[in-house]
């Protein structure tokens, strides 16, 4: 999800998209564990967008944009 989309949601479906990325995270960490997970590169890019998340809502609340 691109920044200019998560600008467009109000906070609460901001912060429904940060619960479903850390869960899609927590199954990332457990497919790793497991061995099951084919492409790595998928664990720093569930981070960035969980920060992106984390960015997006505390602009929201601090009236930023």
């Amino acid at each position: 999800m691109k920044v200019e989309e998560m600008r467009a949601l109000n906070v609460e479906g901001l912060l429904k998209k940060k619960e479903e990325a850390h869960e899609n995270l927590f199954n990332l960490r457990f497919r790793l564990v497991t061995r099951q997970l084919i492409n790595h590169c998928e664990l720093p890019r569930a981070k960035k967008e969980i920060a992106r998340l984390e960015t997006v809502i505390m602009e929201k609340e601090l009236g930023i944009r």
